[in-house]
């Protein structure tokens, strides 16, 4: 019988590897877990926050990166964190509230329809998350109408079954808009820097 439980083991990989579905909550200790090449030193290289930003953040997790970033941003500045997790976006504000961060601000919505105006954000950025959206290419038009002309986009990706190879993401960034800067790390663990093309 090892023919079919070698079938079985197949279909689930497939199952698993081909998921699309945002990361459970139910295992939201796992986010913490600083992953290799995508350190917050090379984070904030790319990213540049400055005292004063309006930035946005797509899919924060338990706020590995929000609460890093955050407090880079001064009174004046703001951090967007959206989620479609309700729990995730209670998690980081729990977390921000007991180190007095208070310039984060929640929104439950659909990172392929974006509840901000054109051009609101002087930097967004996204970690593992990419891969999570059906619909990448929607994303990001999205992230590219709600940021300045002169903008900047990060996204991390990792070698996990959401990873979107540095090819595939140029190619879908081109299709919406952006190009690509810069880029940190090894093709399996990496940060791209986007802009919009002018």
């Amino acid at each position: 019988m090892p023919a079919p439980a070698t079938g079985a083991v197949a279909v689930t990989a497939g199952i698993v590897l081909s998921d699309k579905a945002p990361y459970p909550y139910a295992q939201h200790r796992l986010l913490d877990i600083p992953l290799p090449f995508l350190t917050r030193r090379r984070l904030d290289v790319l990213l540049q926050a400055r005292a004063g930003e309006q930035m946005l953040e797509i899919g924060p997790g338990t706020g590995l990166q929000s609460l890093h970033v955050a407090p880079q941003l001064g009174v004046g500045g703001q951090l967007a964190v959206v989620d479609v997790q309700q729990q995730m976006l209670e998690h980081v504000l729990a977390r921000a509230a007991e180190r007095s961060i208070v310039n984060i601000t929640p929104h439950r919505a659909d990172a392929r329809a974006l509840p901000f105006a054109d051009g609101q954000f002087d930097a967004a950025y996204l970690v593992t998350v990419l891969g999570e959206i059906p619909g990448m290419l929607a994303a990001l038009m999205e992230l590219r109408r709600v940021l300045k002309p002169h903008g900047r986009l990060v996204i991390g990706e990792f070698a996990d079954r959401h990873h979107v190879p540095l090819a595939t993401l140029v190619r879908l960034a081109n299709d919406a808009g952006l190009h690509l800067r810069r880029r940190t790390g090894v093709s399996l663990a990496y940060y791209a820097l986007l802009a919009p093309c002018t």
